[in-house]
């Protein structure tokens, strides 16, 4: 187990004086807190005794009910029975490695991919395979190949692991077109399909794609209300086939014995007596407007030879630099200028990313996001200077990766 270069930004990152870009803490501040403090209140008045002891490790059957409703907005027919509540989809996804893969084997992940996903993978000793994506998301010309240099070499992959809308870290979405081709290339091979689906509902446009998970009812589906209520509760899900689904409440109880009731019970309610659409659309509404601020302080500030998609929901932008520039060396030089970002690094197993970088428009004001935009680009310029005075790249990795663009979606410098 290795510590995450991303989390180890945090604690310099929470400094006032620092315009993080970093993280992709949702921005619960449009909560209806005051509603939520009756609901609390009531909640322990009424039902305490029951909320604040121990339940089922598969969760309480009201909430698999209710998350099964939230899922139909994505196409998905799915029964209760077969949806386990965890402590956030975090936790889902760690069990769902921990079942599927033994020491040395094989899953493939989307390069770049979820910084805790690879976290997981590399605690329970899998070996990550990237497969590149473009501004439609994976490829699956790109997957094929990928499994045939398996097979030949005799390994069929324990799953491939995806993020198909607005992508942490690659801000980009899976193409309709290309779910079905990428379900029938992993069936061809034998490979199992997780997908993990935290951003579904914050599309900007108010587009809200189809599952794979609705494609194929095969899929283990990840799902999360850190994202469209409140991350602090810790409440996810993983829809799982009927086959896995003991293993995964046996693995549930041997981590935490039982998700925490008050918690579900509280989504529930919040579920129930609310208008959580509408609040996810006031999310969704903000999170534009940020990306909106985030999009203007790069097209103004930034240094030519910087590229970055421009994403239709979610949290994040990704940036690529100019080549020569090691976002990884330049994050100390940043986080000196008082601005933060998470480097491309990150977001690989295999030491690619030195030229990308994450910025994450969630969470700061419109007006910081401009701000730490503008200092962002102070030290990319410095960079640059020290590049053109030297002729030499300020920073070379030790071994310099092969060239890897990683997705590039459209932007004002991308045609």
């Amino acid at each position: 187990m290795t510590a995450s270069e991303i989390r180890a930004l945090f604690a310099v990152a929470s400094r006032p004086e620092v315009v993080s870009l970093a993280g992709g803490m949702p921005n619960i501040a449009a909560l209806p807190l005051d509603a939520l403090a009756v609901e609390v209140a009531d909640l322990v008045a009424r039902e305490g005794q029951v909320a604040l002891q121990y339940g089922s490790a598969q969760g309480r059957p009201e909430l698999r009910e209710q998350i099964c409703e939230v899922m139909a907005l994505e196409g998905i027919r799915a029964d209760p029975d077969d949806v386990v509540v965890t402590v956030g989809s975090q936790m889902a996804l760690d069990l769902v490695t921990r079942i599927y893969c033994d020491p040395g084997d094989v899953v493939l992940a989307e390069g770049p991919s979820y910084v805790g996903a690879l976290g997981s993978f590399a605690a329970y000793q899998a070996r990550v395979v990237h497969v590149q994506m473009d501004e439609h998301g994976l490829v699956p010309s790109l997957l094929r190949s990928a499994l045939q240099s398996l097979a030949q070499q005799g390994i069929t992959p324990k799953f491939l692991y995806t993020i198909p809308n607005f992508h942490n870290p690659a801000g980009v979405t899976l193409a309709v077109p290309r779910r079905a081709e990428v379900l029938a290339i992993c069936a061809e091979y034998g490979v199992a399909v997780v997908e993990d689906n935290p951003y579904g509902l914050l599309g900007f446009s108010g587009t809200i794609y189809p599952a794979l998970r609705s494609m194929d009812r095969d899929v283990v589906y990840l799902g999360s209300f850190s994202k469209t209520f409140a991350s602090g509760l810790r409440v996810g899900w993983a829809l799982v086939p009927p086959a896995v689904r003991e293993r995964l409440v046996l693995a549930a109880e041997s981590a935490t014995l039982c998700p925490p009731s008050f918690n579900q019970m509280l989504v529930s309610r919040y579920l129930a007596a609310h208008d959580w659409r509408s609040q996810v659309k006031t999310y969704t509404e903000a999170y534009r407007d940020r990306r909106d601020a985030m999009l203007r302080a790069l097209e103004t500030y930034l240094p030519e030879g910087c590229t970055w998609n421009v994403p239709d929901g979610g949290f994040y932008v990704w940036l690529t630099v100019p080549e020569g520039v090691d976002t990884k060396a330049m994050l100390p030089r940043a986080v000196t200028a008082r601005v933060a970002y998470a480097s491309g690094t990150g977001f690989y197993a295999d030491g690619f990313g030195s030229r990308q970088l994450r910025l994450s428009y969630c969470y700061p004001t419109p007006e910081r996001i401009t701000e730490g935009v503008r200092r962002l680009a102070a030290v990319l310029e410095a960079e640059l200077d020290v590049m053109r005075t030297f002729g030499t790249p300020a920073r070379l990795p030790a071994t310099p990766p092969e060239p890897r663009d990683g997705p590039q979606a459209p932007s004002p410098h991308t045609p």
